[in-house]
């Protein structure tokens, strides 16, 4: 089973660490009011519905066009002037094929295994995968860094995969806690392997740009799996990324 109960570490730090029941975290008869701005999730797997790909790319295109451009009328915008009246176009293209196209299975990025023919046996480090995401409470971006570690099975990925992984999860409406898991999920299956660490350090614009207003704080979340569950290989990969140890 797979660990995403927060706890704190130090300031600025949260860790994933105890089981989740079913999957899922039971919100209650909570109100949106009542959540708030709180970073709660219900499940690893993104919300959506059955029928998510009944409709075509362009089909999505054309209807949140002419919905976003509702709203820009609601908010008293005049479209008739040359610089916004091509806009609700230009965010639905932005939405269906940028911002959210991690929703699509067929976007995600196909990963080749080969053999680890070096008998490389240490602890792979890719530090620094710069992401882009959107708050699914506020549509507002989070963006950050991913840090990942793995510890070969046998089979070894092309660095550039690492990369595509982070970047198709993170394409979607996401909460911090479940990109990581998320992330590391695919890359035990991706790598045969439970030795897989993620780390992720973000900002988040639902914080600096409204409500609390903070543009100075960040949150880190992490997932250890296997071998990185114990101490000193936890603390190894911590090392790389010259962060202390000190929880």
């Amino acid at each position: 089973m797979y660990y995403a109960n927060l706890t704190y570490m130090k300031p600025k730090e949260i860790a994933l660490n105890a089981p989740l029941k079913n999957d899922k975290i039971n919100l209650g008869e909570l109100s949106t009011d009542e959540i708030g701005d709180e970073h709660l999730h219900t499940g690893i797997a993104t919300p959506m519905r059955q029928d998510a790909f009944a409709m075509s790319d362009e089909e999505k295109i054309t209807k949140i066009e002419f919905h976003f451009r509702e709203i820009m009328e609601t908010l008293g915008l005049d479209l008739t002037d040359d610089s916004l009246n091509g806009t609700p176009k230009r965010v639905a293209k932005m939405y269906i094929h940028e911002l959210f196209n991690g929703l699509n299975p067929a976007n995600k990025p196909k990963v080749a295994l080969f053999d680890n023919k070096y008998k490389y046996n240490e602890m792979l480090v890719e530090k620094g995968i710069s992401f882009y995401s959107n708050c699914e409470h506020h549509f507002v971006p989070i963006f950050g860094k991913a840090h990942i570690a793995y510890i070969s099975s046998g089979k070894v990925i092309g660095l550039s995969k690492l990369n595509r992984i982070v970047n198709y999860f993170a394409k979607r409406p996401q909460v911090q806690e479940r990109l990581t898991v998320q992330i590391a999920n695919e890359l035990q299956a991706c790598l045969q392997t439970a030795d897989v660490a993620v780390l992720i350090d973000a900002k988040h614009l639902c914080v600096a740009s409204r409500g609390i207003k903070d543009n100075s704080s960040a949150t880190v979340t992490s997932f250890y799996g296997g071998k990185f569950k114990e101490e000193f290989t936890r603390n190894e990969f911590l090392k790389y990324l010259d962060l202390k140890t000190e929880y």
